[in-house]
């Protein structure tokens, strides 16, 4: 099947951009009563010395916050691709995904991501496979988080082998609903709990996404649980069609992608998933 890439370069965001969208990340300085211990290090730092060795920014995001005092410093996520990446026309890419705070509620955190051009989806590598690398605010050094992103390049190779697998791995009918059943537990408290059954989410978007490959089944069932929209014949009491939300927090969509992709190895491992639990509905 030929893929349309007539869309997959990206495109490196500049500071207004990143002004706009996330403005916690240019923060002069810690929310107000942080620890004495606390070193602050701007994100914005940290982004310009990621640019100088060719690490470019193409996705950020900031947190919803309720309590006003957490606004400019709250948490934030900023996906970066190598610049020599950023013309090709593959189908995926390796993407390094960064998250930090000023509020002193996140550690600086270093991710390996996957962006799949086809669905937009930009996938978190469980720690199973790429345990994610975290500094403290305490004493940092600005450059320490720089060199700690070379681990990633030196991990492409890993990646591209992981998903190798993941293409080559054909599940049974069994398989393909276990893994979409359990990819739903991921968000929701039971099956019953779920706006859809588990099958729903291994309707395919697109049709590059139609195939019976752990890749794609993987990338179809977890753009419908972050994306949301889907729905099937499930009901409310007030008799009104129910259907997966799109997930809008940093910390859910990670946890999401990162289990996702556990399931997914598990699978590519040989294992077997455990069986569903049986299914109650709530209305």
């Amino acid at each position: 099947m030929r893929l349309d890439t007539s869309n997959f370069k990206a495109v490196a965001l500049n500071e207004e951009t990143l002004r706009q969208q996330a403005p916690s990340i240019f923060a002069a300085g810690p929310m107000a009563n942080v620890s004495p211990r606390y070193t602050f290090v701007p994100t914005a730092r940290i982004v310009d010395r990621l640019r100088e060795h060719d690490w470019v920014p193409v996705v950020v995001e900031e947190q919803h916050i309720r309590n006003e005092a957490r606004r400019g410093f709250q948490k934030h996520l900023i996906r970066f691709r190598r610049l020599e990446q950023m013309e090709t026309l593959d189908e995926w890419n390796v993407e390094l995904v960064l998250l930090n705070s000023h509020d002193c509620g996140c550690a600086y955190q270093l991710h390996a991501g996957i962006y799949r051009r086809i669905c937009s989806n930009g996938l978190v590598m469980s720690l199973d496979s790429f345990e994610a690398i975290r500094f403290r605010h305490a004493g940092l050094v600005t450059d320490e988080v720089v060199q700690a992103s070379f681990r990633l390049l030196d991990f492409m190779p890993r990646v591209g082998e992981l998903v190798n697998r993941f293409q080559s791995r054909e599940l049974a009918a069994g398989e393909s609903l276990a893994l979409a059943g359990h990819a739903l537990l991921l968000r929701y408290a039971s099956l019953g709990n779920a706006p859809v059954l588990p099958e729903t989410l291994l309707q395919a978007r697109r049709p590059e996404d139609e195939g019976t490959d752990l890749w794609r089944t993987m990338n179809c069932v977890g753009e419908h649980l972050e994306r949301g929209g889907v729905s099937d014949w499930h009901k409310d009491r007030r008799g009104k069609l129910r259907s997966v939300r799109a997930l809008r927090g940093i910390d859910s969509k990670v946890t999401l992608n990162q289990g996702l992709w556990q399931l997914a190895e598990r699978l590519a491992n040989g294992e077997t998933l455990p069986p569903l639990p049986a299914v109650t509905l709530v209305a």
